[in-house]
């Protein structure tokens, strides 16, 4: 806790957690806000670096963002879980859900943490992308999936392998997150009536 704020886990180990379980875990906390948090790799592309931030969208950003999409939901498969009962309806009926306002304020946040994190973190040159990844698809908790960096480049390594690096992309996060969250109260203040005021 800091500022006010409670940050839960999903785990604090190795564990494999299915990728669907994740924003559950979110809603069942009533989180007001789920980060999904990972280091990409690009083969044998050593040069690509820099940090991104996903947000939910049935229609990807890229090709690029198309087939990281493609590799992240298949992580379960990879990992030896077989998840069962899920199909192309019910994943189109969530990305539905997940527009409107909680997709406006899960692109509110990326945009804020890019903000944030100019002059603080590298970030690649397309920073912000959207991609159907299936951990951002709780209907109505505000989602993103940061990638903080290429653990195939050597530079981005460095920084994800030392406390000093990782402790620079937590002061990044907590600053988007009280800003994201300073936004919503004075949005939420301006939006309810004065006390005694008549609706229309």
């Amino acid at each position: 806790e800091q500022g006010g704020g409670r940050v839960a886990l999903t785990r604090e180990d190795d564990r494999i957690i299915p990728l669907a379980r994740r924003p559950e875990i979110a809603r069942e906390l009533d989180a007001d806000l789920f980060l999904s948090i990972h280091a990409d790799s690009a083969g044998d592309y050593s040069d690509v670096s820099g940090a991104t931030v996903y947000t939910l969208s049935e229609k990807a950003s890229s090709r690029a963002a198309a087939r990281f999409a493609a590799r992240e939901n298949d992580a379960d498969r990879l990992n030896g879980i077989e998840v069962e009962g899920q199909n192309d309806t019910v994943s189109k009926m969530l990305v539905e859900l997940s527009q409107g306002r909680t997709q406006e304020m899960s692109t509110e946040f990326s945009r804020l943490f890019e903000r944030e994190g100019q002059g603080r973190i590298a970030f690649h040159p397309t920073a912000l992308r959207q991609a159907s990844l299936v951990v951002l698809k709780a209907p109505d908790v505000p989602a993103v999936l940061f990638e903080s960096g290429f653990v195939t480049n050597r530079e981005d390594r460095a920084k994800l392998t030392t406390e000093e690096g990782r402790g620079q992309y937590a002061q990044v996060l907590a600053r988007a997150i009280r800003a994201y969250f300073s936004d919503r109260i004075s949005t939420e203040v301006a939006l309810t009536p004065a006390p005694g005021a008549r609706s229309l």
